[in-house]
């Protein structure tokens, strides 16, 4: 995972919550370079007019000839093709997932336990390490965080995160930045 600095610090530049809910999602495992992977990824974005609809909304903008061509195996699509194939697909999913697992994780407003693992500081020079231990926390208000990660806005899920993290109190800013978010849906 890349690193970059805020503030004087090193953050992970994907949130450790949009990891997880990326989990939950159940993406399709197959790479979508290999046959099986594209076909189940094309039958995703084409089974209804409401997926093909979000498809070119999430920028697959091919004919329906190319598509039925793909999907017959006479051609195969380019690699700019795949990752755009690949996009929407995530893209699709998110959206058509985002309202379950809102619902999973509000719980009727009893919200979702999340174990929270700061930040490795191994690699810290040794005066400058500090004592961050495990937490846990109860998120009741799940509705920004899924929103943001569902229109894949990273800046939007790191704020989003923030604001529920203030609820440790004065410890707070430990846990602005994690090695591991858990919880499950």
């Amino acid at each position: 995972m890349a690193l970059t600095s805020h503030r004087g610090r090193c953050a992970p530049t994907r949130t450790s919550p949009g990891r997880q809910l990326d989990d939950l999602a159940g993406y399709i495992a197959t790479p979508v370079t290999a046959r099986r992977g594209l076909l189940a990824r094309l039958h995703y974005l084409t089974r209804s007019d409401h997926a093909r609809a979000a498809a070119r909304a999430a920028g697959l903008t091919v004919t329906d000839r190319t598509l039925r061509a793909w999907l017959d195996g006479v051609r195969s699509p380019s690699r700019a093709n795949l990752e755009r194939i690949e996009r929407a697909y995530r893209s699709v999913r998110r959206e058509n997932v985002a309202r379950y697992l809102l619902a999973r994780l509000n719980r009727e407003g009893r919200g979702t336990r999340v174990e929270i693992h700061p930040v490795n500081q191994s690699q810290v020079d040794r005066p400058r390490q500090r004592v961050v231990e495990f937490r846990t926390l109860n998120v009741r208000r799940w509705d920004r965080i899924v929103a943001a990660w569902a229109a894949g806005d990273d800046q939007e899920l790191d704020n989003a995160w923030v604001d529920q993290v203030i609820d440790l109190g004065s410890q707070w800013g430990q846990y602005e930045y994690v090695t591991n978010v858990g919880f499950a849906a």
